[in-house]
């Protein structure tokens, strides 16, 4: 797979948009408030981090059992954790080159593995959407786009739950270059996403999402705190939390690198936090949220061997 390009282009892309962020701001001022940062919450951080992936594993168990696919744990999530890797491009849609590491390692077929990881990222939606709900009162601009969002989650939902729409939408797929090596095992596949769209599973998979973004609110109000910003309340990191990670997502860049940053900076800036602090904040923020699981995802790559599996369009 030739991945170890792309993820090497991603990071020395991320540093340099890091580094112009930090141009922005008065480096002694953020040199003084990184000084000043509180290690006490940091190992309850990297209990936190991993234990995202846990969840999330939890809930990709789940969809894979309604498909009637048992796995051996230990090989399933070091390729499950792969996945993150694979995320860095945009609008996560490299992750869908995870079906073909499932394909040749534990022989799953690829009209399986295909729909669910789409089904992960709706389950992702609809997770977020909920906690966003949770804290609609604290900035009018998350009404309207939690409005958004649900209408445009309910929507989705209606399209891959109906037989009808969901193929005459791959035949929209089927004419983009990418996704048309895809779209053919979706085509086989409306088994699978009725499934994972029906009963019970909706809501085990919509609530370990919802904990799954409760998570990484945590980590973020924690890294306020490390920063001796206790006048926002937790409610008020998921609302910003929420609607800067809303922003990155629909910019469709790899994990909405920069304009998830911005709009986190700008959002922090109308609470009256001062743009030196919020720059750091927002970085170490994004360590423990993105790159930690971009790392631990580059790592299992390696140890599962992933990196040599050759492209396969069959």
């Amino acid at each position: 797979m030739k991945f170890t390009k792309l993820f090497f282009f991603v990071i020395i892309g991320s540093i340099a948009l890091y580094a112009i962020f930090l141009s922005i701001s008065d480096f002694t001022q953020v040199y003084d408030k990184l000084h000043d940062f509180k290690t006490d919450f940091i190992p309850l951080i990297l209990l936190l981090t991993p234990l995202s992936w846990v969840v999330l594993f939890i809930r990709w168990k789940l969809l894979l059992k309604k498909s009637n696919i048992i796995l051996p744990n230990n090989k399933n999530f070091e390729l499950y954790l792969s996945g993150f890797a694979l995320s860095v491009t945009p609008g996560k849609i490299g992750e869908l080159l995870k079906s073909q590491l499932y394909k040749e390692i534990l022989g799953v077929p690829r009209r399986v593995t295909i729909p669910l990881i789409i089904l992960e990222r709706l389950y992702n939606l609809i997770g977020l959407t909920l906690i966003l709900i949770l804290g609609i009162w604290f900035f009018e601009i998350n009404v309207s786009i939690t409005i958004i969002l649900i209408i445009f989650t309910t929507f989705i939902f209606i399209l891959i739950s109906n037989k009808k729409f969901y193929h005459k939408f791959l035949a929209l797929l089927g004419k983009i270059k990418f996704t048309a090596n895809y779209s053919k095992y979706l085509l086989e596949s409306y088994d699978v996403v009725k499934g994972g769209t029906r009963g019970i599973i909706v809501f085990y998979a919509s609530s370990l999402s919802m904990v799954f973004w409760l998570i990484h609110c945590t980590i973020a109000y924690l890294v306020f705190l490390s920063f001796g910003i206790d006048f926002l309340n937790f409610l008020n990191v998921i609302s910003i939390y929420a609607t800067s990670t809303i922003f990155g997502a629909i910019s469709f860049l790899p994990e909405g690198i920069g304009i998830m940053e911005g709009s986190f900076v700008g959002l922090l800036t109308r609470h009256g936090v001062e743009i030196s602090i919020a720059i750091p904040l927002i970085i170490l923020i994004r360590i423990f949220t993105l790159w930690f699981n971009v790392i631990g995802g580059f790592i299992a790559l390696k140890l599962s061997g992933s990196l040599s599996v050759k492209p396969d369009n069959s």
